[in-house]
C-alpha cells in the first residue's frame, strides 16, 4: 500500500474516532503526525517540527485571548440584553433577534459555542413561555452563528482565510463573509416561513418570560448559565473600541491579525488587570489544540506527497462543477459527524487543484464547501446542538433529540446542493 493510501486512511481515522470518542481528534492528529511522519515515511524531526503550523497558531490565540477578554467584560451579555428589548414584546420578530445576535456576537469575534451558550437559554425559554416551536428558535440560533462565523474576525473565518492565503489562492475575506449571510439567511427564512413564525406578529405580549435573570437553565458540562450583572462602563466602553482599534492595526497598518489582537488584548489587560482573572482558563484551547494538531498532520501529509496525489484524482475528474458538489457534499457529511473545524483545516490543501482551476472561482467553491460543511452544526452530536438539547423547555429530551437529528439529515441531504447551487452555478455567472 502506498504511503498516499496509508495517509488518506489515516486522517480518515481520526475523523472516525473523533466522532465516536470523547477525545480531542488534536491528539490524534500529532499521533498520526509521529507514526506517519517518522515511522512511515521516515521524515526528520525538523521536518516534522516544521509542520507546526506557527502564523495559524498565533492568529487563533491572539484572536480568542482578546475576545475572551470582552466576552468576559460582560459586554456580550449587555448586547444580548438590550436586543432583547428592542423587541418591545413581538414574538415575530423574537427568532430573527436571536438570529442578528448570534450573527453579530459571532462576527465580532465570539467562539460559536459561546454564542449559542448565552443565546439557547434565553431563546428556549422564551420558546417554551409562548409556545413557539423550539426547533425552530434553534435553528434560527445555529443559521446566525454560523452566517457570522466566518467573518475574519472568528476561527472558521480566520481558518479559511489564512488556508487561502498561505496556497496563494484567489480569496475575499468580505465576500466569503457576504456569501455566508446570504446563505445562511436564505435558510433561516425557509425555516422562519416552515414553521410559520409570521403568524407571531398579531401577538404583542407585555413580556417575553426573560424576566428574572439568571436564565434557570445549565450547560452540557453542569454549571448554571450566569446572570447579567451592570449596565455600559469604562471598561466596558474599552472593550467595545478594541473591535474598532483592532481593524484599524490589520487593515491600514498591515499588522497580523494574531499578534495585533495580542496588543489589544494586552492594553484592555493593562486598563483593568483585576479583570483578567481566569481569561486564560476560559480559553478555547480545546478548539486551538484541535486545528493544530489536524494542519500539522495536513502539512505531513502534504509533504510526503499526499497533495500531489490527490491532485491526479480531482484532475481525473472533467468537470470541475461536479468535483466542487462531491467535495460539498463530503464536507456536509463529514461535519455532521466529527469536528468541523478539523474539517475546514484539511480541505483546503486537499481541494486546492479544484481551487485553482481557472475556469470557475476559487472563492464561490471555497464558500460552498463553508456553507455546506458547517450547516449541519446543528446535530444534537455536536457541541452546539447539544446546548440546544440542554437548554431545551417543554418537550421530552429524547423527542428534541429526534428532530435534531431529523433536521440534521435533512440539511445534509439538501444543504450541499443548495450552496452548490448558490455559489458555484449560478455564482459562477456572474
Amino acid at each position: 500500500m502506498s504511503i498516499e493510501i496509508i495517509a488518506i486512511g489515516v486522517l480518515l481515522i481520526i475523523f472516525v474516532l473523533g466522532a465516536c470518542l470523547p477525545i480531542n481528534i488534536g491528539v490524534w492528529g500529532f499521533l498520526a503526525v509521529f507514526i506517519v511522519g517518522s515511522l512511515v515515511s521516515d521524515l526528520s524531526m525538523d521536518e516534522i517540527y516544521g509542520a507546526f503550523p506557527v502564523e495559524l497558531f498565533i492568529i487563533i490565540v491572539g484572536i480568542t485571548y482578546l475576545f475572551t477578554i470582552i466576552q468576559k467584560s460582560g459586554v456580550v451579555d449587555l448586547i444580548a440584553d438590550y436586543g432583547l428589548r428592542s423587541v418591545n414584546g413581538n414574538l415575530g420578530l423574537v427568532p430573527w433577534l436571536m438570529f442578528l445576535l448570534a450573527l453579530v456576537l459571532a462576527g465580532v469575534g465570539t467562539y460559536g459555542i459561546a454564542v449559542v451558550s448565552l443565546l439557547a437559554p434565553i431563546a428556549l425559554k422564551i420558546a417554551h413561555k409562548n409556545k413557539i416551536s423550539p426547533l425552530m428558535m434553534g435553528i434560527m440560533i445555529i443559521m446566525g452563528m454560523q452566517a457570522g462565523s466566518f467573518s475574519p474576525l472568528n476561527v472558521f473565518g480566520v481558518i479559511i482565510n489564512g488556508g487561502m492565503q498561505s496556497r496563494d489562492l484567489e480569496y475575499s475575506p468580505a465576500l466569503l463573509l457576504i456569501n455566508c449571510l446570504i446563505y445562511f439567511g436564505l435558510v433561516a427564512m425557509i425555516v422562519y416561513l416552515m414553521f410559520g413564525g409570521h403568524r407571531y406578529f398579531s401577538n404583542r405580549p407585555a413580556t417575553l418570560g426573560i424576566t428574572g435573570f439568571p436564565v434557570e437553565a445549565i450547560k452540557p458540562d453542569g454549571n448554571p448559565v450566569i446572570g447579567r450583572e451592570g449596565g455600559l462602563d469604562l471598561y466596558k466602553a474599552a472593550c467595545l473600541a478594541a473591535i474598532v482599534v483592532l481593524g484599524i492595526l490589520t487593515l491600514k497598518f498591515d499588522i497580523n491579525i494574531g499578534f495585533a489582537a495580542i496588543i489589544v488584548g494586552s492594553a484592555l489587560a493593562l486598563l483593568a488587570p483585576r479583570k483578567q482573572e481566569g481569561v486564560l482558563k476560559e480559553m478555547p484551547w480545546g478548539v486551538i489544540f484541535l486545528v493544530t494538531g489536524i494542519v500539522t498532520y495536513v502539512n505531513v501529509m502534504e509533504t510526503v506527497g499526499v497533495m500531489t496525489y490527490v491532485t491526479g484524482l480531482i484532475s481525473g475528474m472533467d468537470n470541475p462543477l461536479l468535483a466542487s458538489l462531491a467535495v460539498s457534499y463530503v464536507g456536509g457529511f463529514v461535519s455532521a459527524f466529527a469536528s468541523t473545524t478539523g474539517f475546514l483545516a484539511s480541505i483546503i490543501p486537499i481541494a486546492t487543484p479544484l481551487l485553482q482551476d481557472p475556469d470557475i472561482s476559487s472563492i464561490n467553491i471555497i464558500s460552498s464547501i463553508a456553507a455546506s460543511s458547517s450547516i449541519v452544526d446543528l446535530s444534537p452530536l455536536s457541541s452546539a446542538g447539544a446546548l440546544l438539547l440542554a437548554n431545551v423547555q417543554g418537550i421530552k429530551e429524547r423527542v428534541f433529540f429526534r428532530q435534531l437529528l431529523i433536521t440534521t439529515g435533512i440539511f445534509i441531504t439538501l444543504g450541499p446542493g443548495l450552496a452548490w447551487l448558490l455559489f458555484v452555478v449560478i455564482g459562477g455567472m456572474f
